[in-house]
């Protein structure tokens, strides 16, 4: 992703591109919500519900606490930024649908319970998210939340394509080999669609993004903030439930990881002129993914130490 972002603002600059480019962005970014929504099985929701206060408490923590939490952040840093704020509370309110299994499985986690989280954290976030830009930044913005609705109905394509070849592959095997196939690769194709787009996106940007690379430090405080808050809060309310440490290892992750790649989607469809929200959102994960691998170590580090007593 930092390639990408530095090969956008090379080549942006040394082409003279402008926004002329950035029709390319949607259309990378429906292909790798395609690819995210082809993995996600229906069945995971049915699996969640046998395990009510792990899903009670991991709902509760990403769409009742993060919100407060993504508002008093964006208030404290970037009080005079609009835009800042609105891409920092699309990037925490988002909870990833995607590495945090990842990471979960890296921590010795208990990665089927997280992953029936899945379906979950994707509607909800979808259904939420201008509801949370409203509440917390409408007035400053003059967002609307209607128009949102309907912008992100873009959203629709890929999930419509994705059932659609799930319904077929359930009644023709070779689709379905093809689909497992797919599946197989769904990271790689994730992350190699997403750069694509970050690259366009920089590339269409470059001049305004070249202004604004010291919001990279500025946004260093506040998401280290989120991250060291929300991982203690999680074996907090794991103590508090009596989780083993495979469900707290799940609790925690789900509730630190976010989801940029989908919040970038929408970001591009509802602030297309707003290229700052956009770099709130290619600067999240960067930010993200060494925090979770430190977290990752930390959990191991306190699983053996609980073996070894």
């Amino acid at each position: 992703m930092v390639v990408a972002a530095i090969a956008g603002l090379a080549a942006g600059s040394i082409s003279g591109a402008d926004e002329s480019i950035s029709w390319l962005i949607e259309p990378f970014l429906i292909v790798m919500l395609f690819s995210v929504f082809l993995c996600i099985d229906v069945g995971d929701v049915g699996r969640s519900l046998s395990n009510r206060r792990f899903l009670f408490a991991a709902l509760l923590i990403n769409f009742v606490w993060t919100p407060v939490l993504a508002y008093l952040l964006g208030i404290g840093f970037f009080g005079d930024s609009v835009d800042a704020r609105i891409g920092l509370i699309m990037l925490l309110v988002t909870p990833c649908t995607d590495w945090y299994l990842v990471f979960t499985s890296i921590a010795k986690g208990n990665v089927p319970l997280s992953g029936s989280l899945l379906p979950f954290n994707l509607v909800l976030q979808v259904l939420l998210l201008p509801v949370y830009i409203e509440l917390f930044v409408g007035s400053d913005a003059s967002f609307d939340m209607l128009r949102m609705f309907i912008d992100m109905g873009i959203i629709l394509i890929p999930l419509a394509a994705a059932a659609v070849v799930r319904i077929i592959a359930s009644s023709c095997a070779p689709v379905l080999r093809i689909t497992e196939s797919v599946n197989s690769r769904a990271d790689s194709i994730q992350l190699f669609f997403l750069c694509l787009a970050i690259a366009v996106m920089f590339a269409a940007e470059s001049t305004v993004l070249s202004d604004n690379l010291g919001l990279l430090a500025e946004t260093l405080l506040p998401l280290i903030a989120f991250f060291v808050i929300n991982y203690i809060l999680a074996h907090m309310v794991s103590r508090m439930l009596s989780f083993p440490y495979d469900d707290c290892t799940s609790l925690t992750f789900t509730t630190m990881a976010r989801n940029s790649p989908l919040a970038l989607a929408i970001a591009v469809m509802v602030f297309p002129d707003q290229p700052i929200v956009m770099l709130m959102l290619v600067i999240g994960p960067l930010i993200e993914l060494p925090i979770l691998s430190v977290a990752a170590s930390l959990r191991l580090r306190g699983r053996k130490s609980a073996q070894s007593s």
